[in-house]
């Protein structure tokens, strides 16, 4: 069926309802928007959904919900869970309650019980809902930090991290087979509760929740001692964070917490920002406003699904307030809590750091400091929390820290996805400590810096909409993995990570030997003197992104090198 017999089966068919004929209609003479929103099935990646909201089959809708739902119900059933049921969560984004109610009305159609919660909460939360509750899998509507016409669908399997091998595939090839909307269940909401097959879950695993945060707190004897002094700004930029993250700064004992009030209230229309991320430096505006007026020490902002932490903090030396990236802020929480533990001979025996293959290499240097072994990944924090998993399993290594470059940490075990709850607490407990120390955050990076080295890491993305930019997308990587350089800017490069070919190659050589990780689309370059680059296609926007990182022998040498080696890679 092409695009066109598509938008007309939608457009006819009495299985669609009527605001999604009517939404159709509008669009009757816009050749390229049908095309837009029927030349495909939205993709059902190795995590799941995302996309534009809206009608038609590469928009999110709650009939591509309920499809998606149906192969997952299937698979589910193949592998015998239906009794364990699946916990889902849902965001403040536009639709999240209702796709929410979608799936959990289809997979009980397939006789599966659901948990669904009673209104919106953080993602992490879903995580530690699965284990805690037992459940086969788990689903979370959002689309994180996305722009405001998206929303996703996330897919969470019975170990409380998102789908991977063989989960991830098996799931997609069911998801698959669903190729017509007749085969797809659903039934009446009362009709579920009344079977006991819905279930409605709220304050009961909040509460459990908010203890296994606290848990992870290494000196809250410290916090009190600094409690009415440090003075923090807050914003959940319209989205999960402010009941979660307010309630355990409190019960913590921090007194001055100040929240950005115009960014209070959840709202998926996002009003004050056009892009709810806390990588975006428009996203900032009015925190920043705010921590001026109150002379705060540090700014934090979490994403609208809160697992990305942002955060700002005041230079005394300057009086303004200098932002910090993901692998700035996981660095300083990663080295407090291998310190602190070694300190108090708390570290567990093995211990172990998880990282992506595109984080900061300080971290290594700190691992390496506290003997702890450092353990890389694939992109993704899915692959963090499954290594959690082997761990136990394998009886190998104890899980202390977990953290990618793109704002997201995990400190603990409780949840197997990043958690921007835990990593607020955890920074404001550093902040914490340095102010005992009369040093603010700046301080403690800066003595980083001078411990570790002078580590820099870039990111730039190209956006390609649309069929034509996805096919662009493909011949970019395609050339890449055809045209390895033997130079890229300043740097000699040394070996030739193909994460897609399984093989690592040494440019010197030629030899060749396998990645150790799963296959994926992901070209990363090995350069000298502590240099590296990375290309890999989003995973949910259509874009592209470079990834970079150098050591300098300073700030100034560092920014210099990242700006020569940014350059020559794009």
């Amino acid at each position: 069926m092409d695009y066109k017999e598509a938008y007309e089966t939608w457009l006819n068919d009495s299985y669609f309802d009527n605001a999604t004929k009517e939404e159709l209609t509008k669009i009757k003479d816009d050749e390229e928007e049908i095309k837009d929103r029927f030349y495909r099935q939205l993709e059902f990646g190795t995590g799941g959904l995302r996309g534009v909201i809206g009608a038609g089959t590469n928009r999110m809708n709650i009939y591509t919900v309920r499809q998606a739902t149906q192969g997952l119900a299937n698979y589910i059933i193949s592998q015998s869970g239906q009794d364990k049921g699946v916990a889902i969560a849902f965001d403040s984004r536009i639709m999240s309650p209702e796709f929410a109610r979608e799936a959990a009305l289809t997979l009980n159609a397939n006789g599966i019980k659901a948990y669904l919660f009673e209104s919106l909460r953080p993602t992490p939360e879903l995580s530690f809902a699965v284990r805690k509750l037992g459940c086969i899998a788990g689903i979370v509507i959002t689309a994180s930090h996305n722009p405001r016409e998206y929303n996703g669908y996330k897919v969470y399997w019975e170990d409380g991290a998102q789908i991977t091998p063989p989960h991830d595939k098996n799931i997609l090839a069911e998801v698959a087979k669903v190729t017509e909307f007749s085969m797809i269940k659903t039934m009446d909401y009362d009709e579920a509760v009344s079977k006991g097959l819905l279930t409605v879950i709220g304050s009961d695993i909040d509460d459990a929740y908010m203890e296994e945060l606290k848990k992870q707190s290494i000196h809250p004897e410290m916090i009190k001692e600094v409690s009415k002094d440090i003075k923090i700004v807050y914003t959940p930029l319209h989205g999960t964070g402010n009941i979660p993250v307010r309630r355990v700064l409190k019960e913590l004992g921090f007194e001055q917490v100040y929240i950005v009030k115009e960014q209070e209230e959840p709202d998926g229309t996002f009003p004050t920002v056009a892009y709810p991320n806390p990588e975006d430096a428009k996203a900032w505006e009015l925190a920043l406003k705010h921590a001026k007026e109150v002379d705060a020490d540090i700014v934090i902002a979490t994403d609208p699904d809160a697992d990305r932490l942002g955060v700002y903090a005041k230079d005394t030396n300057t009086g303004e307030y200098v932002s910090f990236t993901g692998n700035m802020s996981g660095s300083l929480i990663a080295e407090y809590i291998l310190r602190e533990k070694a300190l108090k001979d708390t570290m567990p025996e093995n211990p172990a750091i998880v990282e992506t293959i595109v984080t900061t290499d300080m971290l290594k240097a700190i691992a390496a400091e506290y003997k702890a072994e450092l353990i890389e990944v694939l992109t993704g924090f899915k692959y963090i929390g499954e290594q959690i998993k082997l761990f136990e399993e394998n009886n190998t290594f104890n899980y202390v820290f977990g953290m990618e470059e793109s704002y997201g940490c995990l400190a603990g075990t409780y949840a197997r996805d990043k958690d921007a709850c835990v990593a607020v607490m955890m920074l404001c407990e550093v902040a914490a400590y340095y102010k005992l120390k009369k040093m603010t955050l700046c301080d403690a990076m800066n003595d980083m810096y001078k411990k570790y080295g002078y580590y820099k890491e870039g990111l730039a993305t190209i956006t390609k909409k649309g069929m034509d930019g996805a096919k662009e997308i493909e011949n970019i990587m395609s050339d890449k993995r055809s045209n390895p350089p033997a130079v890229i800017g300043e740097y000699k490069v040394l070996k030739v990570r193909d994460y897609l070919k399984d093989t690592i190659t040494d440019m010197g050589t030629g030899e060749t030997e396998p990645t150790g990780l799963p296959k994926s689309n992901v070209i990363y370059y090995e350069l000298e003197n502590n240099a590296w680059c990375c290309i890999r296609p989003s995973g949910t926007e259509p874009k592209i992104k470079y990834y970079f990182g150098v050591k300098g022998d300073s700030v100034e040498d560092a920014n210099k090198r990242m700006e020569g080696l940014k350059a020559a890679l794009m």
